[in-house]
Formats: C-alpha cells, sequence, structure tokens
C-alpha cells in the first residue's frame, strides 16, 4: 500500500521554511506498513491545490496534507478540498465551539477570521485540534482517502498520532504490512566506511533491507525488516525452525547483532539514541556527575547535555572560558603554561579540566580547546584543531584531533561530539 503527502504554503515552497512536516509522516507512515510514492509541495494557490488533490485521488487509496487551515486569506486547502471533491464548505459546530474556547482559555478575543477556520467541506469527519485553532479534517475523494492537518508541527504531529492513524488503521489494517525498523547510531567512521563495514546485510540476512543516514556528526544505519510474509519462505541458514512470527523477529534480531558487531567501539547506540543521550545515561546508571570547561564550543557540550530532561542527576555546570585571562582567573590554568605551549594545547585543556572538575564537585571535569575557524590557525596548529581535555580524580588525559569540515559551524559541532566521545569511551572501557 502507498501514499502521497502534499505540503502546501508559499513559504515552504520558495524554502522560507524548511518541510520538517513532510519527513515526519513519511516515517511515521513507514513504521504502520504505507510506503510513501510521491512529496508535492504546493504554493498557496486554490487552483493548484484543488488540482493537485484530484490528481492525487486517481492514483492512490492515501494522501496526508498539511498546512493552509488558517484564518488569513492565503489560507486555501479547505476551499481547495471542497472544490475538488464538488461539495460546499458548511460551517461546523464542534469545531467552532473548540475554537471558541481556546480563545476563552487564554482570555483572548477571537476575531472574525478565525470563525472561517470552522468551514470544512460537507461531509468530511472532523479532526479536532487539541492545541491550536486550526481543526483538520478526513474525507474520501474518488478513491482516496485524505487527511488534512495544520501546518504547526506541534499541532500537526498530536492530531496525526492521535487521530488521524487510529482512522488509517481502521480503515485498511488488512492492508496495513508495517515494518521492523531499527537505527543504529555510529560516531567516528565516515558514511563510506560504515557502508563498506555493513554491506553485507542483506545478503547475509535474507528480508533485510540496508540504509545509512548522515545525520551530522553522526551516521546512522537503518534496518528495516518487511512483515513475517516475507521472511518465511527465505532459506537464509540464519533462520531456524519456528512460526514465521517468530522466524522473523529472530533474522530480524541476528542482524541487528552482526550489524553492531561489525561497528567495533563505533557503535554508539542500537536503539537509534543520538551522543548526547548515550553519555547522559551511562554517567545517570552508573551515578557519575560531570562538569564542562569549554573554550572554542562556546557552550554546545553543556547544551547538548542539558537538552535531555532529568540531566540535572549528572551534569553539575560548566564554564565558558573562552579568554585566556578565564582560563587563568577561574580554572586557575597556570599564564605560562599558555605562554609556552598556547591556548590550543593538551597543557591547557589537562588544566582547565581538573579546575573545572574542583569548581564544580563533580567526578568528571571535560575540557575543550579549538580553532574553528575560518581565521586563527597556522601552519602547527591549522583550523579543525581542537584538544580535549578529561580529568577524574585519579588521572588527567588529553588527546589532540585535526578536524576539517570546511566551515565554524561544523567545527563546533564536531569538537563537541568528539569530547563527549570522549567521555563515552572512558565510561565503557573503565565500568
Amino acid at each position: 500500500m502507498q501514499a502521497e503527502i502534499v505540503a502546501t504554503g508559499d513559504e515552504i515552497l520558495t524554502g522560507a521554511l524548511v518541510d520538517s512536516n513532510s519527513a515526519f509522516l513519511a516515517q511515521q507512515l513507514e513504521l504502520i506498513g504505507i510506503g510513501v510514492a510521491r512529496h508535492h509541495t504546493v504554493g498557496d494557490s486554490q487552483g493548484d491545490i484543488e488540482a493537485v488533490l484530484c490528481e492525487v485521488s486517481q492514483r492512490v487509496d492515501l494522501a496526508l496534507v498539511t498546512g493552509g487551515l488558517g484564518p488569513t486569506t492565503d489560507d486555501l486547502t479547505a476551499q481547495a478540498a471542497a472544490s475538488a471533491s464538488a461539495v460546499p464548505l458548511v460551517l461546523n459546530l464542534a469545531a467552532l465551539a473548540d475554537i471558541e474556547q481556546f480563545f476563552a482559555a487564554r482570555k483572548r478575543v477571537m476575531t472574525p477570521s478565525n470563525r472561517k477556520q470552522a468551514m470544512i467541506p460537507e461531509g468530511a469527519r472532523l479532526l479536532r485540534n487539541e492545541v491550536g485553532t486550526a481543526p483538520g479534517f478526513a474525507m474520501k475523494m474518488g478513491r482516496c482517502w485524505f487527511y488534512f492537518m495544520p501546518g504547526v508541527p506541534g499541532e500537526m504531529r498530536k492530531m496525526f498520532r492521535e487521530q488521524v492513524v487510529p482512522h488509517i488503521r481502521k480503515t485498511f489494517g488488512k492492508n496495513l504490512s508495517p515494518a521492523r525498523v531499527r537505527t543504529i547510531t555510529t560516531f567516528g567512521l565516515p558514511e563510506s566506511e560504515v557502508g563498506e563495514r555493513v554491506a553485507q546485510v542483506e545478503k547475509l540476512f535474507p528480508g533485510i533491507k540496508l540504509g545509512l543516514r548522515a545525520k551530522f556528526p553522526e551516521i546512522q544505519v537503518k534496518l528495516y525488516g518487511r512483515h513475517d510474509s516475507h521472511l518465511k519462505n527465505t532459506q537464509s541458514p540464519v533462520i531456524s525452525s519456528g512460526s514465521p512470527d517468530t522466524v522473523g523477529l529472530a533474522n530480524f534480531e541476528k542482524a541487528v547483532k552482526w550489524v553492531c558487531s561489525q561497528l567495533g567501539h563505533h557503535l554508539v547506540s542500537d536503539q537509534g539514541l543520538s551522543l548526547p543521550v548515550v553519555v547522559g545515561n551511562l554517567l545517570k546508571q552508573h551515578l557519575f556527575t560531570l562538569a564542562v570547561a569549554e573554550s572554542c564550543t562556546g557552550g554546545l557540550v553543556a547544551h547538548l547535555l542539558t537538552n535531555t530532561p532529568g540531566s540535572s542527576s549528572y551534569f553539575r555546570g560548566g564554564v565558558v572560558a573562552y579568554a585566556n585571562e578565564i582560563k587563568s582567573g577561574v580554572l586557575h590554568v597556570a599564564p605560562d603554561i599558555i605562554a609556552s605551549h598556547g591556548a590550543v594545547s593538551e597543557q591547557v585543556v589537562e588544566q582547565m579540566a581538573v579546575g573545572v572538575r574542583r569548581i564544580c564537585g563533580s567526578d568528571f571535569g571535560l575540557a575543550t580547546s579549538g580553532i574553528a575557524g575560518p581565521d586563527g590557525g597556522s601552519q602547527a596548529k591549522p583550523v579543525g584543531t581542537v584538544c580535549i581535555g578529561l580529568a577524574t580524580a585519579e588521572t588527567v588525559v588529553s588527546r589532540r584531533y585535526r578536524l576539517f569540515f570546511g566551515n565554524r559551524n561544523a567545527h563546533k559541532t564536531i569538537f563537541a561530539a568528539v569530547a563527549l566521545n570522549r567521555v563515552r569511551l572512558h565510561l565503557l572501557k573503565h565500568i
């Protein structure tokens, strides 16, 4: 079974906004067993939207449409849907009540233009919006069920998960063939080498499909295992006897285990978790705390760690010591060490790590100092050079890296990731 996704709005068509909605919906459809045949982007033109809806209605059984349900004159999706299905727009009293309640709860005055949002095509099924003013609706045109949702990502995602998915399962249940999908996170290898290491998985494990995705600074390996009916007749030696369900799951998990074995210490997570989350989980699991002293990363390491709820249990604090005076005055890095070795040196980051660990009272101190560019490099220390220091109660270690990723933001990102990875590798080695 296949679907198509339609994103509306001039801001998406022109690139002023990135269409994250369509990516999210494609991923979610994949999980419930529906392939995506086409993506469409249409501007704020009723005629163009109507034409795409008519075309899609003759080709697939399911379509997801986002955007164009707001109160302004350029929000034309409902009108286009009504015109395409040759029905009038009608006032939906339940939708109107929801919109009125939204404004009343916030003690705001509802404008006449918001009443327009309660107008949906006659006969359409209302999809209620619990967090915004734009209701959605579902309707069948030709052979296709269309689900119209607001373009605001938070509103769309909640509506999709809580109302659209249950309707899809009820309507198309017998035709759905859910795929097993596993994302495996790696760090420290280029995409090409990751691909070479795991390339044989499809041959070794029939029924498994391999995908790679660069999600800088990580590389993700994705394994797809279709419904067990695709696997039960294979002659793979890795499949043992048993029911089709058991066989398919066993084959899939063996494929995951094999891929992980090929990645060695570059394997970050076999559950698709990001590097900062994995580091946080390791710290939390073993009751360790961490503090950071950052120069070139400018607080990015602290930001990545504290993006995870509950990070206060393992993250103690940090110092952004950009100027040498702060390195010396706050972190107590010896000025003569800076003078003789330079701010970007193993000796300096070791003292920074020791200093921040002492100040924050943490189990570990992590420090970064590097040259993000585009200026400031030299022959001895070119742009892309970073030094990472890690201090514990027993030892302090440091390492210098030379990385080149072309621009300042990329360098800061990779520097922060390398620093977090040093913590991960240390924990895995010593736990």
